[in-house]
């Protein structure tokens, strides 16, 4: 297994790490090789066209099929496209307005980002309390169903991000796209193009997984 071309990174906290080369982010050469150089987009880069319906079809049948303890099916997704996401983002300004009198909206508002991403997906984390699989197994299943969203929208060649922000616990947001009481957003994916006139795609810190990791072995009695 050949090294990949990396620059030594050191976080502000003293952690070592490392960045991939920019050519080499997000080979497609073989799945190995996808796995090892995956790279979200940055929200900036994100825009038209979105998938179509035979890509979506696909994005959404990778985030069924994840690790899923009990067969419970502890997900549901909600697409918003077209003049409905327009018209979502118009409601998240309004609300963001609403809670920061006097601001004038900006990054942290989100409704830009909702506006020029083609496709935003919800994934909706649906617990079922007191049964036989804990519910910390069931969020991690809707965190795995978010990462095979990203993955698979990477791999068809567009452009995706995972992202949370006040949005996921804003009681007004939730019940607007009808969140229920034992449901909770495990994210916001969004998904389109990678603009034509955005920077080239640079990798962030990585850990060294060997920083992270021992090798367990029995004490001695």
């Amino acid at each position: 297994m050949k090294d990949l071309p990396k620059k030594e990174i050191i976080s502000r906290r003293g952690r070592r790490g490392f960045e991939l080369a920019p050519e080499c982010l997000n080979d497609l050469s073989s799945v190995v090789a996808f796995l090892r150089t995956r790279r979200s987009a940055e929200p900036a880069a994100i825009g038209f066209p979105g998938p179509d319906e035979e890509q979506l079809t696909l994005i959404l049948e990778a985030a069924a099929r994840v690790p899923d303890h009990g067969k419970m099916e502890p997900w549901r997704f909600i697409v918003l496209r077209g003049q409905d996401r327009e018209a979502f983002a118009a409601r998240v300004k309004a609300r963001w307005l609403a809670l920061h009198p006097g601001e004038e909206a900006d990054r942290r508002t989100q409704h830009d980002l909702i506006e020029r991403a083609p496709i935003v997906l919800a994934v909706i984390s649906r617990i079922t309390p007191n049964f036989k699989i804990p519910e910390w197994e069931q969020h991690l299943s809707a965190g795995a169903s978010c990462l095979n969203i990203v993955t698979m929208a990477t791999a068809l060649g567009l452009a995706a991000q995972w992202r949370s922000g006040w949005l996921v616990e804003d009681e007004s947001i939730l019940r607007l796209l009808g969140v229920a009481e034992n449901e909770s957003i495990a994210g916001l994916i969004y998904i389109g193009t990678r603009n034509r006139d955005a920077p080239a795609m640079e990798d962030r810190r990585r850990p060294y997984w060997r920083d992270l990791t021992t090798f367990w072995t029995m004490p001695d009695a």
